[in-house]
């Protein structure tokens, strides 16, 4: 991206890459996973992003092409995935050692992908800031996507009672039949309706809420007290088109449903917030939480949609437009 603003200016460039440092690997990627802080960056609508010129990716997986002097867990040949901040649709990268862990011998390059950011979002917003204990009732938007994948796998391993909504009809025959959630609602205008009707005399104590506007006042209005409330992403912000639709934001921005903070200790709910992204810096944080994760042996993410490398724009499309279920990867093949 030789700057944020429009997708349309994603262009494929060839460059030299730079032997890698003593504490650093060097991986050929195999594949890469979308996520839509991948299109927020892009569009220039994520505080993250970098100046200037950048390579836009978050998640790949791939194989120890060349080992940093300093580094000894790793050997050429290993297969591996990993999270970067940025950098990563490319065929190589050089990337410190402990950002990349073992894939999983009986998993593929494109599961591997779309694991390690979205099931780390997934766990963290679960365990850390939801408190996810044994039993508890939890409201997963966008639950056929990645993240919301992963976070009823991990709720399964609660016991816990899960609620997945979806904005689409097909996406509640998929998830009905691939996917065990106690109940699907789609989100449309009887939403809080369904929502009432499916929970009946359960309290909601958890909300992984990433849609925002009228879905999230409606979700905090039926969370229960001591709920908590989620907030890991915007899509209702999100737009089809390759550059953003500022009017359009400018009235959601001013439409948002609004949470006075003085009012908390009535409600005796919480909201909370976070990017993974942030987190980045914090490696021993991550590795604890990752070796967490893993304990859990949950079953690879769902992959629903594969594409080429010179597909990417076509992979992105699809993405943006929602039309996709489980994880969407582009396999670097030259």
């Amino acid at each position: 991206m030789p700057k944020a603003g429009s997708i349309k200016n994603l262009a494929l460039q060839t460059e030299v890459l730079e032997a890698p440092k003593p504490d650093e690997v060097c991986i050929q990627v195999k594949a890469i996973g979308l996520n839509f802080a991948d299109i927020f960056a892009m569009q220039g609508l994520y505080s993250a992003t970098p100046a200037g010129s950048f390579i836009p990716g978050l998640e790949f997986s791939g194989v120890v092409v060349v080992v940093g002097a300093a580094v000894t867990e790793w050997e050429l040949g290993d297969r591996v995935m990993g999270a970067t901040k940025f950098g990563g649709y490319v065929s190589h990268l050089n990337i410190h050692h402990r950002y990349v862990v073992p894939l999983p011998e009986e998993w593929s390059f494109e599961e591997g992908a779309g694991f390690l950011v979205q099931g780390l979002t997934a766990y963290y917003a679960l365990t850390q800031l939801g408190d996810l204990q044994k039993g508890m009732t939890v409201l997963i938007h966008s639950a056929a996507g990645g993240v919301g994948i992963l976070a009823n796998h991990i709720c399964k391993k609660f016991d816990a009672y899960t609620i997945g909504t979806v904005g689409r009809a097909d996406k509640v025959e998929f998830l009905q039949e691939q996917e065990a959630y106690d109940a699907v609602i789609l989100r449309d205008r009887e939403f809080p309706k369904k929502l009432q009707q499916t929970l009946r005399d359960r309290p909601l104590q958890i909300i992984m809420e990433c849609i925002g506007g009228k879905i999230l006042k409606q979700g905090w209005e039926a969370m229960a007290p001591m709920g908590r409330m989620v907030v890991y992403g915007n899509a209702s912000f999100s737009s089809h088109s390759s550059s953003p639709n500022y009017p359009n934001l400018i009235w959601k921005f001013l439409r948002r449903p609004k949470i006075d903070p003085l009012r908390l200790p009535t409600l005796n709910k919480s909201l909370m917030g976070f990017n993974l992204i942030y987190l980045y810096e914090q490696t021993d944080m991550m590795h604890h939480l990752l070796q967490k994760l893993i304990a859990l042996q949950l079953k690879p993410q769902y992959v629903g949609h594969v594409f080429s490398f010179h597909q990417m724009h076509k992979a992105i499309s699809l993405f943006q437009r929602g039309e996709t279920v489980g994880k969407v990867v582009v396999k670097v093949e030259f």
